[in-house]
């Protein structure tokens, strides 16, 4: 039997962080945005409500909840605003449930744990000044020296480069290898700030999320034992395609939850604002907009639902996470963008939160896979010049 009912469980998941963010962040958001100001206390009220671990299991200091409860935190908290869920995609989807996953129990005792409990913050270093859709183009390298590595480079577009405490990183073990590009000379490494030579910076001037802290950091010689490699060597990029998958999930439900802001704005401004003595709510064209907005929520809900529920199952579900992220993300950005249409002039006004939806909106069809990557690996799906193989580290399945 089919259900698109939410558990009770999954209710109240929704409605807790619904009703944290609306209070704890919707009055305050405008400013900080404003100010391109990141709000650490945030982070603290994210631990207190379990989400930094919300699907790592109880014995590695998370809360033990399901893929779909992930998603649908992720969709509520960038119902309010995008630079939460980032949070929870670098926190959670790219570097903990890779630890989760691909760590030694050394590595999830010392790592995951601190992390699942909001103790620690963490994030994902693969992309490059030169290197980002392209993995195997980045430039750094780690050497091997006796029981450790020593790491340099340089990594760009880094969510809370300048706020985490530990680092997933990505780089050549096998110059060889790395000379024919060939991606089985990448390996991943557990990088710590307080590591000598390591350097951070932020980001002054983006375009979006400007709550958010985005930046770099720089490895210039920073020595990492031996025991902090994330897997074997040369498995780097399948740890990293891994991370990806999961990061790709929490944007998708994210993107989900700002059509919904969008369409809540729109409708609200469509009854309120009126021309030619009418709500412009009675304009055809506006309903004609709003009503793509209703479509393009619900099919991108039930997209990552469904991708949600197959990481729930233990199944591989790189398709269907691409498609609900390349879906999703799109559509978010249309809708934002119809969102400031329909506020017309003050679309255009930082008073009115629709800039900021449009702003926000646009960097999730470039990051976790350009909407032209997702589109090509759609298309060999279906042309059947992508198959799926197994991996050698999957997603455990949820079990209550």
């Amino acid at each position: 039997m089919i259900s698109f009912e939410l558990s009770e469980e999954h209710q109240a998941v929704g409605q807790t962080v619904r009703d944290w963010a609306g209070r704890e962040v919707a009055p305050r958001i405008h400013d900080l945005d404003r100010e391109h100001r990141f709000e650490r206390g945030f982070l603290k009220g994210m631990a207190d409500l379990h989400l930094l671990g919300i699907c790592i299991p109880e014995e590695w200091g998370g809360a033990g909840m399901d893929y779909l409860s992930l998603g649908l935190v992720c969709e509520e908290l960038e119902y309010v605003d995008t630079h939460l869920r980032v949070i929870m995609s670098v926190h959670v989807g790219l570097n903990s449930m890779t630890l989760w996953c691909w760590g030694t129990d050394e590595q999830k005792k010392r790592y995951l744990a601190p992390q699942a409990r909001g103790e620690k913050i963490a994030t994902y270093g693969l992309t490059e000044p030169n290197a980002g859709s392209d993995a195997v183009g980045i430039q750094s390298t780690a050497v091997r020296q006796g029981d450790r590595y020593v790491l340099n480079g340089e990594k760009v577009w880094i969510s809370l480069a300048d706020v985490a405490d530990h680092f997933v990183v990505f780089a050549w073990t096998d110059q060889e290898k790395k000379k024919r590009r060939d991606h089985g000379g990448l390996s991943a490494f557990i990088v710590e700030r307080g590591f000598k030579g390591f350097s951070s910076y932020t980001i002054k001037e983006k375009w979006g999320i400007l709550a958010g802290n985005t930046g770099g950091f720089s490895m210039d010689g920073v020595e990492v034992p031996a025991e902090n490699r994330l897997g074997q060597e040369g498995e780097g990029f399948r740890i990293a395609m891994f991370a990806l998958e999961n990061g790709r999930y929490t944007v998708a439900a994210g993107a989900t939850g700002l059509i919904r802001a969008c369409l809540d704005a729109s409708v609200r401004y469509a009854r309120e604002r009126k021309t030619f003595g009418q709500p412009i709510g009675e304009h055809q064209l506006v309903k004609e907009m709003i009503a793509e907005m209703v479509s393009d929520y619900d099919a991108a809900r039930l997209l990552w639902l469904r991708a949600g529920w197959l990481k729930n199952e233990g199944r591989r579900n790189t398709r269907e996470t691409s498609l609900a992220k390349w879906f999703a993300t799109v559509k978010s950005e249309r809708a934002a963008s119809d969102c400031v249409q329909i506020h017309g002039g003050n679309g255009y006004s930082d008073e009115y939160p629709a800039g900021r939806f449009y702003r926000n909106s646009k960097a999730a069809v470039i990051y976790e896979g350009t909407r032209e990557i997702h589109k090509l690996m759609q298309a060999d799906y279906a042309l059947g010049f992508r198959q799926d193989k197994p991996r050698r580290v999957e997603l455990p399945p949820y079990k209550r």
